[in-house]
């Protein structure tokens, strides 16, 4: 019996059994692999998912509250002011020279004295002009003796006349006689009155009360009656005036308060206009506007008793023009600014709100506003950390300092507006 090896091949057992049995295994450890994979996956979510439903349980954290100082809105008066620039000057300034000629015998000031009206000044050498005096005395005492005798021959010739003693000529001549020698008296007393004068005018008295400046002249000098020669500058210190200029567009309430007869209150400072060196009141305005600066000059008056305000003297001027009653009052400090918005933070329940408000009047670090109501409390400090709906806490009084107010009465800030 033939057998075809060909067709039935004889195969190892051994060999078929490994083949077959590693393929099966090596897809179990894979599968497990996968599973384990899974697992983890499904853990690390049910962790996360279980976190995150823990903090959302949870409430976050309150920020910290802003410790700041407060400032409560008043009901008050303000003043309306206008601030100009001005200059002292004296009521009365003389500059005194000479109305004769002739050599200074005195000097009777001292430099910088205060004088009265009437006190002596300077000296001229009298003696010239009382010289030519005693002439012109002489002359009217000779013409009117002339005078007597005429009008006595007068008195005669109409007796004479009333019996037709003598012509009526003899009576009208003397008539004219006499009206000359009256004539010639009069010249005669002028001439005395003038003598009299240019005499008086060698003793120099202080036509005003004031000060006496620095001495110009001195014993001895040669003085001439042109008048080229100054012997002394007094000015009036008390009372004494300022001149300021009041702009066109301001003028209105000005005349319109001048016009109820109301007395406006003018006050002067130094030059930082911090010290207040007087008060005053306005005298008048000038009658016309300058056309170069559109401004009007406007004069006010100062008792000066002290003599703070000193002649020439540039003073910081404020004219109070009005004085709004009743209005609702807030530190300038307190106002904030975004632009050309102004707002506050009024403090309700420890919480900041931003209100919005139109500041007006600035005076003395208060502000008028409207916006807001009498009583309202504000935030005055820690405006780089305020914002809209913030818890604050309100410090004790001095724990804070408020914020400096601007020029202007409003501070900048980089808070954000309502």
């Amino acid at each position: 019996m033939n057998v075809d090896t060909d067709e039935h091949p004889i195969t190892d057992p051994s060999h078929q059994l490994t083949a077959h049995g590693s393929e099966p295994r090596q897809h179990k450890w894979l599968w497990i692999i996968i599973g384990i994979v899974l697992l983890l996956l499904l853990v690390l979510a049910a962790v996360l998912f279980w976190r995150q439903h823990e903090n959302a349980k949870k409430k976050p954290a309150a920020p910290p509250k802003i410790n700041i100082t407060t400032a409560t809105a008043q009901k008050g008066n303000i003043g309306v002011y206008l601030d100009e620039i001005g200059t002292v000057t004296p009521v009365y300034t003389d500059s005194i020279t000479s109305q004769v000629t002739g050599v200074i015998v005195a000097v009777h000031y001292k430099e910088g004295q205060l004088v009265r009206k009437g006190d002596p000044l300077v000296d001229i050498d009298p003696r010239p002009y009382q010289a030519t005096l005693l002439q012109a005395q002489g002359a009217l005492e000779r013409d009117q003796s002339l005078l007597a005798q005429a009008q006595m021959d007068l008195e005669r010739y109409r007796i004479a006349w009333s019996r037709n003693a003598i012509q009526k000529q003899l009576l009208d001549d003397q008539e004219k006689i006499v009206q000359q020698d009256e004539g010639t008296v009069k010249n005669d007393q002028g001439a005395v009155q003038y003598d009299e004068v240019q005499l008086a005018y060698c003793h120099i008295t202080a036509p005003i009360a004031g000060r006496v400046g620095l001495r110009l002249v001195d014993p001895g000098n040669l003085v001439q009656s042109s008048g080229t020669v100054t012997l002394a500058v007094i000015t009036q210190l008390e009372p004494i005036t300022v001149i300021f200029t009041v702009p066109e567009d301001s003028l209105g309430p000005v005349v319109t308060r001048l016009q109820k007869k109301a007395k406006l209150t003018v006050e002067a400072f130094d030059r930082t206009a911090q010290t207040k060196i007087a008060s005053g009141t306005l005298l008048t305005l000038d009658n016309q506007i300058d056309t170069t600066t559109g401004t009007v000059k406007a004069r006010s008056v100062f008792a000066n008793k002290n003599d703070a305000l000193f002649p020439n003297q540039f003073v910081n001027v404020r004219l109070l023009v009005n004085t709004l009653q009743g209005v609702t009052l807030v530190p300038a400090s307190a106002i904030q600014q975004n632009g050309s918005a102004s707002f506050v933070y009024v403090i309700q329940n420890d919480i900041a709100h931003t209100r919005a408000v139109k500041p007006g009047v600035t005076d003395g670090g208060l502000t008028q506003v409207e916006g807001i109501n009498p009583g309202d409390v504000v935030a005055n400090s820690s405006f780089d950390k305020l914002q809209d709906n913030v818890a604050v806490t309100v410090a004790p009084t001095g724990a804070a300092k408020p914020a400096p107010a601007s020029t202007n009465g409003n501070s900048t800030s980089g808070s954000s507006a309502p």
